[in-house]
């Protein structure tokens, strides 16, 4: 069965979340990690996903950017990909193999996680983040932790079951001060 695992940008000390316009936001893709992600283990755990999962709002701002990049490491994977955005406004994809799921959203999860190994991505959004993890599907959080306090941002955990544990399976410190956290669902 394939592992969900969802990916968290740009999360702040105080635990929010970098929204569009924001002082934390600016500072995020200030960076290069950012600005030109190169990092070989980021690169191939993207390009071997199943899947790609996303809300509409996260496919919709993701699809924008990287159907008209020339230079982005992750357009080629994302635009190659096999993407699935939930939606149940969204009618039409128009990003090359992007399907729409509409129906429940744990037995299009389970759909999606039939069938082999490997791993499935979900690129957010906080809604569909927050959906997930109330259903208990998700088996992982990588968790990008930025050195900053923002004040100002969206709550990831809001509204999020009260006992959720997690085990560390790995952190790693760049050297901007970006700890990337790996989490696995304690089951």
């Amino acid at each position: 069965m394939r592992k969900l695992i969802a990916t968290v940008f740009n999360y702040s000390l105080d635990g929010l979340l970098a929204d569009e316009g924001t002082e934390f936001w600016k500072f995020c893709f200030d960076l290069p990690e950012n600005r030109e992600p190169d990092d070989p283990a980021q690169l191939d755990f993207l390009q071997s996903a199943y899947a790609h999962v996303m809300g509409r709002t996260a496919y919709e701002s993701i699809a924008g950017s990287m159907t008209t990049s020339t230079d982005h490491p992750f357009a080629p994977i994302l635009n190659a990909g096999r993407k699935v955005v939930f939606s149940r406004t969204l009618k039409t994809a128009d990003w090359a193999n992007t399907t729409i799921a509409a129906g429940d959203t744990a037995d299009e999860i389970d759909k999606l996680r039939l069938g082999g190994e490997g791993h499935i991505v979900v690129w957010g959004g906080v809604s569909l983040w927050r959906s997930l993890m109330r259903l208990d599907l998700i088996d992982e959080l990588q968790v990008s932790m930025f050195p900053y306090v923002a004040g100002e941002g969206t709550r990831l955990f809001d509204s999020v079951p009260a006992s959720y544990r997690l085990d560390l399976v790995s952190s790693t410190a760049s050297r901007n001060g970006i700890v990337e956290l790996q989490y696995r669902r304690h089951r």
